[in-house]
């Protein structure tokens, strides 16, 4: 790995954590063997902006403070520079953490941008949009069009899972049309999971996904019926093996998904395409900040 001289910090300070632990995470920053620039963005239209200014002035590593939908809307700006990724995860899921293996705390994620190795992982794509760990249909999105405003950043995840249990109640089973190269599928499904990473809303959902896999994974919960849904959640979150007795996988290189009726994805929480869409893996397109194994 190449020497790391200087790194650009940018927080999302809208995040459910982001404010509160940005100057927490600049003081502990300075015991690092290389200087770091700190940015913190309290408006998140201002976010892009902001990386493509520390980018200007080509850190080694750019560190992105905030949840999974924060790292999924910048990420796509570090493809095709030479920097690598550094993460604080912020978020109320940390999925994408959790996916490169990183402690959920603050100073265990800075001991690993000290002490860390630098890994090439892949990248998801919907359509041309590149994403960090994973895309979803079904109850997520209507969760995330329709949750109260700052109701994660006040109630944090308990909150959030009483708002999905509400949507659940007017949630609809729906059809999806998967076409993974060799031919098209029909299921009847209560979710779909697009997936980078194992990990979907804190939760290991999906075995056959890794970041350095270099194949995206379609996973599909089949069922007529929402209760389907609530028993695959519910095995997954204890770690049960029956999680994978209403689950069927796609995996491949570039992979087809339609939906009757058409359906909003939300890509790492937030909701950012519609069906239909090809889903495509951007192998090793990018290096991250990992545990030494």
């Amino acid at each position: 790995m190449r020497q790391i001289r200087s790194a650009a910090l940018i927080v999302n300070a809208k995040s459910r954590r982001g404010r509160k632990l940005f100057k927490r995470a600049c003081r502990r920053l300075r015991d690092l063997p290389f200087g770091v620039t700190p940015y913190a963005v309290k408006d998140p239209k201002h976010l892009d902006r902001t990386v493509r200014k520390a980018l200007e002035k080509k850190p080694d590593l750019v560190i992105l403070g905030g949840g999974d939908g924060t790292i999924s809307g910048l990420v796509d700006l570090l493809v095709g520079h030479d920097v690598i990724l550094g993460v604080l995860p912020l978020g109320t899921a940390n999925s994408f953490a959790r996916s490169l293996g990183l402690p959920l705390d603050i100073d265990g994620a800075i001991d690993v941008l000290r002490d860390g190795v630098a890994k090439r992982i892949d990248l998801g794509m919907i359509d041309d949009d590149y994403f960090a760990n994973c895309a979803a249909m079904g109850l997520s999105p209507q969760i995330a069009e329709t949750v109260p405003h700052n109701l994660k950043k006040v109630a944090g995840r308990i909150g959030y899972l009483g708002w999905a249990g509400y949507q659940l109640t007017r949630f609809k089973p729906f059809t999806l049309y998967v076409d993974d190269g060799s031919g098209e599928k029909k299921l009847r499904v209560v979710e779909v999971r697009i997936s980078n990473g194992p990990y979907h809303g804190g939760t290991w959902l999906v075995d056959e996904a890794g970041i350095a896999s270099g194949e995206i994974v379609v996973q599909a919960v089949k069922g007529h019926y929402k209760r389907r849904l609530v028993r695959n959640w519910a095995y997954s979150f204890l770690g049960r093996s029956e999680r994978h007795h209403d689950t069927v996988s796609f995996s491949g290189k570039s992979i087809k998904v339609r939906t009757d009726p058409p359906l909003p994805i939300s890509i790492d929480g937030e909701v950012l395409a519609h069906t239909p869409v090809t889903a495509h893996v951007a192998a090793g397109v990018i290096e991250v900040m990992v545990p030494k194994s």
